[in-house]
């Protein structure tokens, strides 16, 4: 069985500048793998492009087949879901119909023919991420915290053998921060994910990654394991001994 996602010599430039350059990355099933680096290094690009952004040059495969470019909806019905950064969940909508609304829109199954099919799938996603006792509540009303873990939970609905979690940890406090740790282990041992994870704090990478990558100025710095990775004089210049990072 070959990787689960492959992206092979991905360059990407905007104007004059060169966000990506011949960047080579493999996921296997099953594990986690960090994508790490300093602000600007070309992480959320390289998102990107795997969620359709064309790259200037190379190519994007899942299972064995060329996505590259493909519509956001078509990669994401293929069996690939990500989060963002920002968290824009629809406002006025309830928490549940905020999942329900993914559910709908993802790899849909069969069984789910209706929105109030697409609620009551949404209600264990919504326990699993420790949100079902907010379900009813408006997606406006939600802590920054809660709306981390919204952004989660619509990823999830779709379906995904593949989650992307852009910074998912980012401005949450120690115990939030250990809270999304906890879901994410849960997550795994239930539902047999792959995931791939931008996130800056090395904790969280050395503690749930098997595998890392580090980007510097859009390049492939280093791969491998987070020990090795540590280790690594490069790393340590560019990134690690960064105050802040």
């Amino acid at each position: 069985m070959g990787p689960l996602l492959e992206a092979r010599a991905i360059s990407r430039n905007f104007g004059g500048v060169q966000a990506l350059d011949r960047v080579d990355l493999t996921v296997n099933a099953g594990e986690v793998l960090g994508l790490i680096g300093p602000n600007g290094a070309g992480k959320t690009t390289l998102f990107n492009v795997i969620c359709g952004l064309p790259p200037t040059a190379g190519h994007v495969l899942f299972k064995g087949e060329d996505i590259t470019g493909l519509a956001p909806d078509q990669i994401c019905r293929r069996g690939i879901a990500r989060t963002f950064q920002l968290t824009r969940p629809f406002a006025a909508l309830s928490v549940r119909d905020n999942v329900a609304a993914a559910v709908l829109f993802g790899r849909n199954p069969r069984q789910i023919r209706s929105l109030d099919d697409a609620r009551r799938a949404a209600d264990p996603i919504l326990s699993s991420v420790q949100l079902d006792g907010r379900k009813e509540a408006p997606a406006a009303d939600l802590l920054f915290s809660e709306r981390r873990r919204l952004e989660l939970a619509r990823a999830l609905a779709t379906g995904p053998e593949l989650l992307l979690l852009d910074e998912v940890m980012a401005g949450l406090t120690v115990a939030e921060t250990q809270e999304i740790v906890e879901i994410l282990s849960a997550l795994r041992r239930e539902l047999s994910l792959t995931v791939l994870v931008i996130e800056h704090v090395m904790k969280v990478v050395m503690t749930v990654c098997d595998r890392i990558v580090v980007l510097n100025y859009g390049e492939k710095l280093a791969e491998g394991t987070p020990d090795l990775v540590a280790g690594h004089r490069a790393v340590i210049d560019a990134y690690l001994g960064v105050a802040g990072a």
